[in-house]
């Protein structure tokens, strides 16, 4: 963790709702990107992993010790929501009104052309296990390393190499 986002952290952990938002604004994407990937790219799950990270941390953030840097905790915070909702759609295997709208909306031949592409890839992901999709996404689509990865994932980094190449082995099967 950098000298300012030390600095942001701990004026946040003060109460400095402005400081927490430039934080937001530094690890918005790739909050949204991994809860997109590990979600299968359902809008209103992904929406909602990201606004419970987002919610949790600024709940949680004077529980951040700083052990890590603040997107390693960001990213755990994540990759837990993530297993509550796989939890919770295992049990209910719904589709959301909001999805089915989002694919009616589709007009354009570029953007059916990225959906095609986008729907093999979350095809590909969906046949792997949450801790293979989460391996995949930290490491390949997120371009973490795997010291970050493993220390997100709370597995060593043999543990994390190991899970990355069965994850890819399998995607490679699927694919």
């Amino acid at each position: 963790m950098d000298q300012e986002e030390a600095r942001l952290v701990e004026k946040a952990r003060s109460g400095d709702t402005a400081s927490f938002e430039v934080l937001v604004k530094k690890y918005q994407e790739k909050i949204y990107g991994l809860a997109q990937h590990v979600c299968l790219g359902l809008k209103s799950e992904t929406d909602d992993v990201y606004q419970d990270t987002f919610i949790s941390a600024f709940k949680n953030i004077a529980k951040f010790k700083g052990n890590s840097g603040f997107g390693t905790w960001l990213y755990r915070i994540a990759a837990n929501n993530c297993w509550m909702k796989f939890r919770k759609k295992k049990a209910e295997k719904l589709v959301s009104l909001e999805d089915v709208r989002d694919l009616a909306d589709l007009t354009h031949a570029d953007e059916l052309a990225r959906r095609e592409l986008s729907e093999s890839v979350a095809k590909a992901l969906a046949k792997l296990s949450v801790p293979y999709r989460l391996a995949i996404t930290l490491a390949d689509i997120q371009g973490l390393s795997m010291e970050e990865a493993a220390k997100i994932l709370k597995i060593t980094i043999p543990a994390f190499k190991t899970r990355l190449f069965r994850a890819r082995a399998a995607l490679k099967r699927d694919f």
